[in-house]
């Protein structure tokens, strides 16, 4: 079975899979502060190889029947090693309708920090829930992440301000992208 949902140039864009492989890439992922402190309500590094298939199980539940809805592996073309993920999913919180306030997100482990591969992910997920007919998406970030918000500015994500309705009511950098208009 594929369990590609997008390509681009550089990356295949895939689901999770319970493998030994992707357990392990995301367990060394995920073990590490530097990556967990920005995610989650209470970031914390996870501690074992168990932790880690909860993780992808949880993350394959996130899929929505149509596909457009995930978290996802995001693995380099030429060398297949798995970067890290990309996910558009909806916001926890204030509404839950699945067209609204959906959210664009990215994790990668540090070897993969610096290629641009967050930006490209990122890029082509967006443009397919924007051909889906979504009118804007957004991006959530914890103050003091840099890079991710270096990230959200190449996508051309506007900053609207801090939030707190999503996450539990962490305070949250929020990021804004409209759709072009046709």
């Amino acid at each position: 079975m594929d369990m590609t949902v997008f390509e681009t140039d550089r990356l295949v864009v895939r689901q999770w899979t319970e493998s030994d492989a992707d357990v392990a890439r995301v367990y060394d992922m995920l073990s590490r502060w530097e990556v967990a402190r920005w995610l989650g309500a209470q970031p914390r590094v996870i501690e074992s190889a168990d932790e880690a298939l909860g993780a992808i199980q949880r993350w394959r539940g996130r899929a929505s029947a149509d596909g457009l809805h995930g978290i996802w592996a995001v693995d380099v073309r030429d060398t297949g090693q798995t970067a890290g993920s990309v996910l558009v999913v909806p916001l926890p919180g204030v509404d839950q309708q699945p067209t609204k306030n959906i959210e664009v997100g990215w994790h990668l482990h540090p070897d993969s920090w610096g290629h641009g591969y967050a930006t490209e992910a990122a890029r082509a997920a967006i443009e397919r829930v924007f051909a889906a007919g979504l009118g804007e998406i957004y991006a959530v970030i914890r103050e003091g992440n840099t890079p991710s918000v270096a990230v959200a500015t190449r996508l051309g994500m506007e900053p609207i301000g801090k939030r707190r309705d999503w996450y539990g009511g962490i305070e949250l950098d929020t990021y804004r992208l409209v759709a072009p208009q046709s």
